[in-house]
């Protein structure tokens, strides 16, 4: 600093802020250096000087009479330096050195270096103003050195939202007369000439005072005057102005319009705090109100969805089998309406709660509120564990669903197919019992007796060709609970010899088939199993009623002649023949059930192959003819009577003939079937390609999707709102591929209404669909409320674009795997990159850790970019604190500890009044009155500090 004690020692004229003064920021000088050095040139302008005389006399006088003096002539009456002292005193409210009482001009000139020291020591550097011009009268540096006081104790100190000086005054006086007509402030000179500015500021403030409405633009005398007048009278600030010299002025001292103007800020500074203190509660209480009506959407939100989750989990875990497929199939129909119908609202419900929560907590952060921790039971997690139950028990129940489908088809088929055999085999039976138990060998002749021998062997062939059967239908009953393979129809086989009764099954075997599994899961399993004990008892009678008659006819064998080969050859030869047209037209009239193409073409191919045996099959039909005509000719060549029938077979040629043409028409009718099923087969087929060709586009596109997503949530390029722009774009282009989705829920309807299960053209299945579609969605909805947050962050933290770029530049060049995250490693190496000293000495570690625990308060190891946002805003700007909101409830309160409900109702809107009067605790202090509220501990509440 400058020793203003030494000889010839010169200030030059204008002050500067030799730091971060009291007007904050270096403003004051800014605004001295660019706008406020002081002409020469113009103060001589008559007119200027003229103003400026009179506004510095009328300001200095307003401060010294309250010591009781005043001055007349402002360069004559400050050269002893006795009343500048005073003066500076007076403003300042500090004392000065004592003064030299001496009248020789050292001593005035020590008395001014006194006031001039005292200047420099409020951190303003004044530099050409001397002592010695003072002393001497020097009109332009008395002048400019009254200024350079005004500047510092009258503008310095004014600040109107972080701007100060000069631009905090001519802002107030914006905001204060915007709303008046033909009022227009953009300056300390012109902007005033016609008086209505100064009118406009009184009547904002007393409006009793001034009849605005009654002024004229045209009349600017009239106007300055008025406000004049009014002013010194009722606001104690004196005329410092002529209302002549203005608007006789084509431009008016700019330093005497301020020095009056800074006059009337000051006058109303009172009413200016109340009215900021009001606004920084009213921001405060609006911000709680709002975060509050935040949590309760959030729980009501979260109790109604896990109400629901609650309720239809029970559903979907309901096991209880039905009896038919229609019955199945209608359970079937009411999952896929829960799936199309019920679920997706709540799916949005839930992407919506998680949204809401985080844009809550992002608030709460934002606004220094300790963070929503939501009721017991209705945390995220909770709502997400809850989730994966309901879709583990949802994948439950389709498979069980369609299990149960497939079990009760074939059920019915196995149930049918054991009716029609149960039948057939029944109706073979029929008699046969009878017939055994017949005792005509005892008055037959001995040919009779061959010919009974002959027809028993052939019954015994009979019976041992009827075994299949019997085996099938204990097979069924056996199966109906389990699936098996598709039987082949049986082909033809030439005869056999005739089987002895020890290749017949016992009773004791069939049993053990038929009742092996007794507890099936059919609904009529006890009649089927009835049934089928019913066939094996009485297959075991006719088994041991065949083999009791054989012992019979072997007995008396020996008294018998032979009997006709050629009948006995036919009957062989018939027997078998008869009995494979017989299972041949039961094969062509089985019911058959295929799923795919392959199976259809197996049986098609096991079709084929029985046809290529139909020649041969009649070449043996034509020779056991030929056998019985060869018979029939023998004993008419022979003279040989015949009884008209073969004695040792029933089957009779128009029998042969009569079954050859139905085997012959039933062919014709399973060529039919089998093509129809191969063209129901060749849609499926179609179907299960149709589904896969669009499930193979839709799977990929979703996936790559979500890939995209991945990398634009960490290669933002833009603004904030450009990143948000693009992202919505981004999603309603994947809503608008939703037809893609629901042209694939219509095809898979169609599969499954055809009971179609597998498709083995696609690993796609629409479950896997579903679940990446819900995700894709869920993703581009976080990732926009990510970006939505951040710009909660910059506009509430004051972050510029620039920051925040810089921000997201730093931590993506340090986010080497584009996961989203730093280590502790890579965010120390961005912190050192944005210069912040936390290198691996002591100091710099201690910092570092302080760093993480504010980042990655649960100790995870990773840093997110909303949790790097969050640190670099409270690094780089200021937020409201419970102190500086106990300050404001000060101001209204009037300096007390206490608030009462009316001075909040007089001060705070009515709803935030209430919302503060519902909530204040009262005043417990020594000085307290009745109805005294206690404004510290709310305060202290609204930030976490204590409970309300």
């Amino acid at each position: 600093m400058v020793d203003y004690h030494a000889a010839n020692q010169s200030y030059q004229y204008g002050p500067s802020s030799a730091g971060n003064g009291a007007g904050g920021g270096g403003s004051m000088g800014d605004y001295m250096a660019q706008e406020d050095d002081w002409d020469r040139d113009l103060l001589l302008d008559p007119a200027w000087e003229k103003q400026q005389r009179k506004t510095f006399t009328a300001w200095c006088n307003s401060h010294l009479r309250k010591a009781g003096t005043q001055i007349e002539n402002i360069d004559e009456d400050f050269r002893d330096g006795l009343k500048l002292m005073l003066l500076l005193e007076v403003i300042s409210g500090e004392r000065l050195p004592k003064p030299e009482r001496g009248k020789m001009r050292v001593h005035k000139i020590n008395n001014v270096n006194k006031a001039l020291d005292f200047i420099a020591s409020k951190g303003v550097k004044l530099v050409s103003i001397g002592a010695e011009e003072i002393v001497d009268g020097n009109a332009k540096m008395t002048l400019g050195m009254i200024w350079t006081i005004i500047l510092r104790f009258a503008i310095q100190d004014i600040s109107v939202e972080e701007t100060s000086a000069k631009e905090g005054l001519l802002l107030w006086c914006q905001r204060k007369t915007a709303p008046y007509k033909n009022v227009n402030v953009q300056n300390f000179h012109i902007s005033w000439k016609d008086g209505l500015a100064f009118n406009a500021l009184i009547h904002r403030h007393r409006p009793e005072l001034i009849e605005y409405d009654k002024l004229r633009k045209d009349d600017p005398v009239t106007n300055l005057n008025n406000a004049f007048e009014v002013a010194e009278k009722y606001l104690d600030i004196p005329k410092m102005l002529d209302a002549e010299d203005i608007v006789g002025t084509l431009r008016p001292d700019e330093k005497a319009i301020m020095t009056y103007v800074s006059c009337f800020y000051h006058a109303f500074s009172g009413a200016q705090k109340a009215e900021t203190a009001a606004n920084r509660i009213c921001k405060v209480l609006a911000v709680n109100q709002e975060n509050e009506h935040l949590m309760e959407d959030y729980e009501k939100l979260a109790s109604d969805l896990l109400e629901w989750i609650r309720r239809t989990i029970p559903w979907l875990e309901d096991r209880v089998p039905q009896k038919t497929i229609q019955e199945m199939q209608q359970k079937l129909e009411d999952f896929r309406d829960y799936r199309r119908v019920h679920k997706p609202p709540k799916v949005q419900e839930k992407c919506q709660l998680e949204i809401n929560f985080n844009t809550l907590q992002t608030k709460l952060r934002l606004s220094n509120r300790p963070a929503f921790m939501p009721s017991e039971g209705k945390m995220v997690s909770d709502i997400n564990n809850g989730w994966q139950h309901l879709e583990q028990a949802e994948k439950g129940y389709e498979e069980w669903l369609l299990n149960e489908i497939r079990r009760l088809e074939r059920l019915d088929h196995l149930a049918e197919k054991f009716r029609q055999k149960a039948s057939i085999h029944e109706a073979w039976t029929d008699g046969k019992e009878a017939m055994l138990k017949h005792r005509d060998y005892e008055t037959a002749t001995l040919s009779d007796i061959k010919a009974l021998i002959r027809k028993h062997e052939a019954f015994e062939s009979d019976l041992a060709a009827h075994q299949d059967r019997v085996e099938q239908i204990a097979a069924i009953a056996q199966e109906l609970k389990y699936v098996r393979a598709q039987d082949t129809p049986i082909t033809w086989l030439p005869p056999q010899p005739a089987q002895t009764a020890t290749h017949q099954l016992s009773l004791p075997g069939l049993i053990a088939l038929c009742l092996a599994r007794s507890e099936l899961d059919y609904y009529d399993s006890h009649n089927v199993n009835t049934r089928c004990q019913k066939i094996c008892d009485q297959w075991d009678a006719l088994g041991s009623l065949t083999h009791s008659r054989r012992e019979a006819l072997e007995k008396t064998e020996k008294q018998l002649e032979a009997i006709d080969q050629l009948h006995l050859e036919y009957a062989k030869r018939a027997a078998p023949f008869n009995n494979w047209m017989e299972s041949a037209m039961e094969d062509l009239q089985d019911m058959f059930i295929v799923h795919t193409i392959e199976e259809i073409e197996g049986l098609i191919s096991a079709h084929d192959q029985f046809k290529s045996t139909l020649p041969d099959a009649d070449r043996e039909r034509e020779a056991i003819l030929a056998i019985h005509k060869e018979a029939q000719r023998i004993a008419e060549s022979n003279h040989i009577k015949l009884s008209g029938s073969n004695p040792y077979t029933t089957v009779t040629p128009q029998i042969i003939n009569s079954k050859w043409e139905k085997v012959q028409q039933l062919v014709p009718k399973r060529d039919h079937a089998l093509l129809e099923e191969q063209s129901k087969q060749q849609s499926n087929e179609h179907l299960r390609r149709q589904f896969a060709s669009q499930a193979n586009v839709v799977g990929p596109w979703i996936q790559t999707k979500m890939e995209e997503i991945g990398r634009i949530s960490i290669e933002m390029n833009g603004t904030l709102e450009d990143q948000l722009s693009h992202l919505k774009q981004y999603e309603r282009s994947i809503v608008d591929y939703k037809p893609n989705l629901d042209l694939l829920e219509q095809q898979h309807q169609l599969i499954q209404e055809a009971l179609i299960f597998d498709n083995k053209h696609t690993n796609y299945t629409m479950e896997h669909i579903r679940v990446g579609w819900e995700q894709l969605l869920t993703t581009i909805a976080r990732t926009i409320n990510e970006v939505e947050n951040q710009i909660l962050t910059r506009d509430a933290k004051g972050i510029s674009q620039e920051q925040m770029q810089e921000f997201r530049a730093s931590f993506n060049h340090f986010d080497k795997d584009h996961g989203g995250a730093l280590g502790p490693e890579e965010f120390k190496a961005c912190l050192i990159s944005l210069g912040y000293d936390v290198e691996n000495d002591r100091q710099g570690e201690a910092e570092f850790n302080r760093i993480m625990s504010l980042v990655d308060p649960n100790h995870s190891g990773l840093v997110t970019f909303q949790a790097f946002i969050d640190f670099m805003s409270r690094e780089t700007t200021d937020t409201d604190t419970a102190d500086q909101v106990i300050a404001s409830f000060k101001v209204l309160a009037g300096d007390k500890n206490f608030i009462t409900a009316e001075e909040l109702r007089r001060e705070l809107p009515p709803d935030q009044a209430e919302y503060c009067i519902a909530r204040m605790a009262p005043y417990q202090g020594p000085d307290a009155v009745p109805g005294a509220l206690d404004y510290k501990s709310f305060s202290t509440a609204l930030y976490g500090e204590s409970d309300l």
